[in-house]
């Protein structure tokens, strides 16, 4: 299984970026794939989930309102709209899956992970 993000850059303070997610080496139909960030000497954060098969979404009260998974994603490609970004926001953003429906936002639910992409909120 391979994951890999991109979107990542600079962005001010109340901008945007939209992330994307690419999955491979699987073939189920149902699988969920869930969003995390960490922050320099922070624990990794889990932001939003999304489960592929019946777009059912899940989010963070941290960037509820202001975070949006599409469910008009690309095959194997998931997307991540981030609207309003925050300096304390910075940090390397990544993107798991596992099998399961999108309960959890608990990294160790998730079973592969990418490399992340990194996001720096500064004006």
């Amino acid at each position: 299984v391979q994951l890999v993000e991109s979107g990542g850059g600079l962005v001010q303070p109340g901008g945007s970026l939209r992330l994307s997610c690419t999955a491979s080496g699987f073939s189920n139909s149902y699988y969920t794939i869930a969003w995390f960030r960490q922050a320099p000497g922070k624990e990794r954060e889990g932001i939003a989930c999304i489960d592929v098969s019946d777009s059912n979404t899940e989010y963070a009260d941290s960037v509820n309102g202001r975070f949006i998974i599409p469910n008009d994603n690309a095959r194997n490609t998931v997307y991540h709209e981030m609207n309003d970004l925050k300096p304390d926001e910075t940090g390397l953003y990544y993107c798991e899956v596992n099998f399961l429906p999108c309960l959890s936002l608990n990294s160790e639910e998730y079973d592969y992970w990418g490399r992340g992409t990194q996001i720096t909120v500064s004006s």
